[in-house]
């Protein structure tokens, strides 16, 4: 497979700028692998698709308001700050992007509102920096500041300002564990109530961790897909989720169901010398894309990705090209929402 493989034409006006509302209202494009079926229903619909003792698998991570805005010393010049990932806690150290680059350079101080302040210790790529906020209170309190001036950090073809509201928008009802800076977006169709009826039906949640980097948006730029890199990213996975899929998996009756894309990438790096699932913490850079044996995943629900992108690549990885290709033709056709705040899919 090659990168041109991954483009699909789609009108600008079918780009979600606002969720489902209610969330769970969404529609829901099911995917049949076996028979190459679809079936046009509705994300509340989705308790039919579950019977006792099937599994769940979401993330629980939870997005930061990564995005800052402060002025350059001296210059007093607006510049954007993107916080990618906490480098170390203790140290105040951060990976970030800035935006203008040129004008930031390694020793510039940068000062915030709430007279948040950080200096620019290094250099890490074009746009990249790595940055020392200067504050003496404990991390937390600096959690509890960034959250205060920081802003949602919305997709950038969310073409849009940024709404006090996007921070609940943006959020899934899974969100627990603070650190990342995209939302896990599969996850944001599910609602109370939907989640209280599949817990009646005997359906198992199971939690894993990942926190999802600005690189989930990077299209691949290199038409050889052996040659893409992807970005880093943190994730864990209890025992208690390793207990509940590893039953569901050994029962053979039992459905594993990975809520979006960022859940498959966590389980699929993390395997035991039988191919089961393990209990982790660290970090994975896996990139899955066609041809690729899957050893946990047996049914997803994920949102509709963009061209190019290697979301769309691991969907196609699972469901097969030509059935994906066909069902996005049909999306298109049928004016399915896309992108992160869009409709879901989930195949079976």
């Amino acid at each position: 497979m090659k990168l041109s493989d991954y483009v699909y034409e789609y009108p600008k006006d079918l780009i979600a700028k606002y969720p489902a509302e209610p969330r769970d209202s969404a529609r829901l494009m099911v995917l049949d692998r076996k028979t190459e079926s679809i079936a046009h229903r509705t994300f509340r619909d989705l308790p039919e698709y579950f019977n006792e003792g099937d599994v769940l698998v979401v993330n629980d991570t939870k997005v930061f308001p990564a995005r800052l805005y402060g002025n350059k010393e001296k210059t007093g010049a607006r510049i954007e700050v993107f916080l990618l990932r906490e480098l170390n806690p203790e140290s105040r150290l951060w990976d970030v992007i800035v935006d203008p680059a040129r004008k930031i350079r390694i020793g510039n101080k940068l000062y915030f509102d709430n007279d948040l302040v950080a200096e620019v210790i290094d250099n890490t790529t074009s746009r990249g920096r790595t940055i020392r906020f200067v504050f003496n209170g404990t991390n937390e309190e600096l959690y509890q500041q960034i959250d205060e001036i920081g802003q949602t950090p919305l997709p950038p073809y969310i073409k849009r300002d940024v709404e006090s509201e996007d921070r609940g928008r943006y959020q899934t009802v899974f969100a627990e564990r603070r650190g990342a800076v995209a939302a896990p977006t599969a996850g944001l169709h599910f609602t109370d109530c939907l989640n209280q009826q599949l817990v009646e039906k005997g359906v198992v949640f199971a939690p894993v961790t990942l926190h999802v980097g600005l690189g989930t948006f990077r299209p691949v730029e290199v038409e050889d897909l052996t040659k893409h890199r992807m970005d880093s990213e943190s994730f864990e996975i209890s025992p208690a989720t390793v207990r509940a899929v590893n039953r569901a998996l050994k029962t053979g009756k039992n459905t594993v169901t990975a809520v979006g894309t960022t859940v498959v990438r966590a389980m699929e790096t993390s395997l035991s010398a039988s191919n089961t699932l393990k209990a982790d913490l660290g970090w994975t850079d896996k990139f899955i894309y066609p041809p690729y044996e899957f050893r946990i995943t047996q049914r997803l629900i994920t949102n509709f990705h963009m061209p190019k992108s290697t979301l769309l690549m691991l969907v196609s990885a699972f469901m097969g090209y030509d059935f994906m290709m066909h069902a996005y033709e049909e999306a298109v056709k049928e004016e399915y929402r896309l992108f992160s705040f869009g409709d879901a899919m989930m195949i079976l």
